[in-house]
């Protein structure tokens, strides 16, 4: 990563570049922009997490909030981001059986409502065989631990999406 030319961004390009890399959240790169200079990639992805970590209870179940239901409305609709898409077609989400799709979203509705944000994982780094076992077994978390373990999912995507931006191609220092 070209790190001079991240640090050079104006604020609307890094918005560009990083707003999405904690899905639907914006504001969390338009806060770290301002945390700039960045020494390294890890120097980056760091002030991420110190921000998010930094959030309230309430902060980071807004974060939360944000992460559409794996397998659900917007991936029906085609309204995912394009990040989400590619992560839950990894998965093999896109390719449920109606058995497999009911029973999903059985699950994600009883773990709204019991923690009243959508369940997190790391699509990338499941598949959904995986993902409907982890979702069965984390329903019966205690609702502080839940969040935890959906803010620690929410920074492996995010790492896993910094590491996809291809900066030599598409970082441009805006004085150019």
């Amino acid at each position: 990563m070209d790190m001079r030319a991240v640090n050079s961004l104006n604020y609307e390009e890094f918005i560009d570049l990083f707003g999405n890399v904690v899905e639907k959240c914006p504001q969390i790169a338009a806060t770290v922009w301002s945390k700039r200079p960045f020494m390294t990639t890890v120097d980056l992805e760091t002030s991420i997490f110190e921000l998010i970590d930094s959030q309230p209870q309430s902060g980071k179940k807004g974060i939360l909030r944000c992460i559409p239901d794996l397998a659900g409305r917007e991936l029906q609709k085609g309204t995912l981001t394009a990040e989400s898409m590619q992560e839950q077609s990894q998965a093999g989400l896109t390719s449920l059986s109606p058995e497999e799709r009911v029973n999903l979203q059985h699950l994600n509705s009883l773990y709204k409502l019991k923690f009243g944000f959508p369940f997190v994982i790391c699509a990338r780094l499941n598949d959904k065989s995986k993902i409907a076992q982890e979702l069965a077994a984390r329903i019966q978390n205690q609702p502080e631990q839940e969040l935890h373990n959906a803010i620690e999912e929410v920074k492996k995507i995010c790492h896993l999406r910094l590491q996809n931006i291809h900066f030599a191609s598409t970082v441009r220092p805006s004085n150019q």
